[in-house]
């Protein structure tokens, strides 16, 4: 599933986002995780911990509940984009208590709002297309 921070890739992301912060950079994440959109694009994602999740710039994120067999269940995708890197992550975590989640995905190389909702919506229409293709269950009456 995720890989450590000594991959190159990943170390790359760390400094990125430690470029755009204006004070101290987010704590590393102990992996990352890859999260495929509908167009076959791959995103790189840090993962942290929604407790330990730094104050967060501008970015693209994914809110998942893993269990403790280490199975992974999207429950958000979206994006945040307030100045203040606090109020981002105060809106993460507002949203992620909400539906349970206990980890956040963040991607932080899309540098325009323009392209982060971009990315936000492949990544929607690749993890949510099948889930909501067809109703789970059929209702009993129509009307």
């Amino acid at each position: 599933m995720g890989m450590h921070t000594r991959n190159v890739e990943f170390s790359s992301v760390l400094a990125v986002a430690e470029a755009r912060q204006p004070q101290a950079g987010p704590a590393p994440a102990a992996s990352f995780q890859f999260w495929r959109g509908a167009s076959g694009r791959r995103y790189v994602h840090s993962i942290f911990d929604l407790i330990a999740c730094p104050r967060l710039p501008a970015c693209t994120y994914v809110l998942v509940r893993r269990d403790e067999a280490g199975t992974r269940q999207v429950l958000r995708i979206g994006t945040v984009s307030a100045e203040a890197w606090s109020l981002n992550l105060a809106e993460i975590r507002h949203r992620a208590a909400r539906l349970g989640a206990n980890e956040v995905h963040t991607h932080l190389l899309a540098n325009d709002a323009a392209l982060r909702s971009r990315i936000a919506a492949d990544l929607q229409a690749g993890q949510f297309a099948e889930v909501a293709a067809e109703p789970a269950e059929a209702p009993e009456r129509l009307c």
